[in-house]
């Protein structure tokens, strides 16, 4: 029990290490690497060559994987841009394996404990966090590492060995269902612990004792890289059609990699132990047996993810065809479906990922509000249409059903705060820069405003309807005309909100949203004022008066609430 708490102990320090490394780089590089990953993807090379480098930066190709499809289903990467950065991500992810090889050559533990005091010493100091961060990871990992090695080494030559080198002795049988078993196996655990470095660890420790026929150890490899892309297939089952697609290629290239290694399995790794001078027939007693035995798994990971690379590269137009194929889009009105469309539940989010993916939330939020807006002007116009005729049982169902629009959408823009808010509560637990936290209290405040212009869009639905189901009361043609200037008027407004949402805040004109607004506040006064005297003069009821005034002024709320928004993107106050 005591051996078995080691291994497990020390395969969680590893995969904490991992994470935590991967995390610090990521953070480091972070605002770069979007710019890079949509700079550099030009055509499918440069996108493999992107992959690579990004997945070799920050060490982790579920890192990359999960960014990419995140980005793709943002908008801003393509489906074929994407399937060539998974690729690249796939010969980027090896290096981790000759990492750990490293691992077999000398006494890695020697290493970690300054490792551990210098990044300490960074942590304290605040403007060094990040590389302290890094430290500790790469520390926790070559810990978890050596621990590892040494406790699976006390395993096979302690006084369970016997036990232990029977047991997988039932399993070196070089036969078909054997290597089939093991390929399942190496798929299931790596899907369990969510690292396929952590189980690459474990087949080392295992290959490099001699427990383990490495050939064995090949097959575990090679279920290795099958369970590492179901974790962004179950990333993006809630995400949108083309970033589901990204995810299946992302499958669909490692099994279809897999397969034809088995087909020249032989070959192949005879190859590739030639290169490294591994010989399968090597006693494992001979000192040099540990480092050739996970240098040998380290080349044939490499070996396997370059080759499929390579060959795979020049099909992408039509494993693009075939995910499209596969995953066929729903034929649902996303316009009326409240979800959440960038933001997805996932692994390994960075921060400034997950504050790009509430930024692109926001934009379709208020791209949303807008088309709100809309809907309440075709009201209005539906409602003077009828002037002062009698409903109809038509006439009435067609009003309804679009007051029932509005108030499905005012039940949206509730939703999509409290979700949106949610998500950026979970984002602001993390470590946090000084501008990224900025971003995030500026996001609240663009979607409480937001909500407000769904609040006054649905005030006015209601307005009208009331002034509608009245049927004595009838605007005058004046009336109507005013009430469409101040609707087009903020309806500009929410124009340049989305312009500002949507563009580079840089190239943004903010005085032209002042000046609309300076236009509605000056109109509401000046139809305040006329309508005083036109009740006075018995143009219309007061009650009309009442109502026609009720939804001048939400416009002019309206308009303070898209300033509101259009303040906090800028960050003005």
């Amino acid at each position: 029990m005591l051996i078995l708490f080691k291994l497990l102990g020390s395969l969680a320090l590893l995969m904490f290490g991992m994470k935590s490394m991967s995390d610090a780089l990521q953070k480091m590089a972070g605002p770069q690497l979007r710019h890079v990953l949509g700079a550099m993807t030009t055509n499918r090379f440069t996108g493999m060559l992107t992959g690579m480098f990004v997945t070799a930066a920050v060490q982790s190709s579920t890192a990359t994987t999960l960014m990419t499809v995140s980005f793709v289903n943002a908008g801003l990467l393509t489906l074929i841009q994407a399937i060539s950065v998974i690729m690249g991500a796939h010969i980027g992810t090896t290096v981790t394996a000759w990492i750990m090889s490293l691992g077999f050559s000398f006494n890695i533990s020697d290493y970690v404990y300054p490792m551990f005091f210098l990044g300490i010493i960074l942590i304290y100091m605040k403007k060094h966090r990040i590389i302290g961060d890094f430290l500790f990871g790469v520390a926790f990992l070559f810990l978890g590492l050596g621990t590892l090695k040494a406790t699976g080494s006390e395993a096979v030559m302690g006084e369970y060995a016997d036990a232990v080198h029977n047991f997988f002795d039932n399993f070196n049988d070089a036969n078909i269902w054997t290597s089939l078993l093991f390929l399942l196996m190496g798929t299931v655990l790596t899907l369990c612990v969510q690292s396929s470095a952590a189980i690459m660890a474990i087949t080392m420790t295992l290959c490099s004792t001699g427990v383990l026929h490495i050939d064995q150890g090949i097959m575990l490899v090679l279920g290795e890289n099958i369970g590492t892309t179901i974790t962004s297939n179950i990333v993006a089952l809630s995400a949108n059609v083309q970033a589901r697609r990204a995810a299946f290629a992302h499958m669909s290239i490692n099994v279809l990699g897999v397969l034809w290694v088995l087909i020249l399995l032989k070959p192949f790794t005879h190859t590739v132990f030639g290169i490294v001078g591994f010989d399968s027939d090597m006693p494992y007693t001979d000192p040099q047996f540990a480092l050739k035995a996970s240098m040998a798994l380290a080349a044939f990971h490499s070996a396997f993810n370059v080759s499929n690379t390579l060959l795979l590269i020049w099909f992408v137009p039509y494993i693009e065809r075939f995910v499209c194929w596969a995953i066929k889009p729903k034929k649902v009105d996303e316009e009326e479906d409240f979800r959440l469309h960038f933001i997805t539940s996932g692994i390994m989010k960075t921060p400034e990922l997950s504050v790009l993916e509430a930024h692109k939330e926001i934009e379709s939020f208020a791209e949303r509000m807008q088309r709100m807006f809309g809907m309440v002007t075709e009201l209005l116009d539906f409602s003077s249409s009828i002037g002062g005729k009698q409903h109809g049982d038509k006439e009435m169902e067609q009003f309804n059903k679009l007051f029932s629009r509005i108030e499905k959408y005012e039940n949206i823009s509730d939703n999509m705060e409290l979700e949106i808010a949610k998500y950026l509560d979970q984002v602001s637990d993390a470590h946090l820069s000084d501008d990224t936290k900025a971003k995030i209290r500026a996001m609240l405040r663009e979607i409480s405003e937001l909500e407000s212009i769904g609040d006054a869009c649905y005030n006015m639905a209601r307005t009208i309807s009331r002034k509608y189901n009245a049927k004595e009361d009838h605007f005058t043609e004046s009336l109507y005309n005013h009430l469409h200037q101040m609707m087009g008027l903020t309806d500009q407004s929410l124009t340049q909100m989305n312009n500002l949402m949507m563009g580079r805040k840089e190239a943004f004109d903010v005085n032209r949203t002042f000046n609309i607004e300076n236009e509605i506040n000056n109109f509401r006064n000046q139809l305040k004022a006329q309508n005083i005297v036109d009740i006075n003069n018995h143009e219309y009821t007061y009650a009309v008066g009442t109502i026609y005034m009720d939804l001048v002024n939400e416009c002019e709320k309206l308009g303070d609430y898209v300033v509101n928004v259009v303040e906090a993107r800028m960050g003005l106050r």
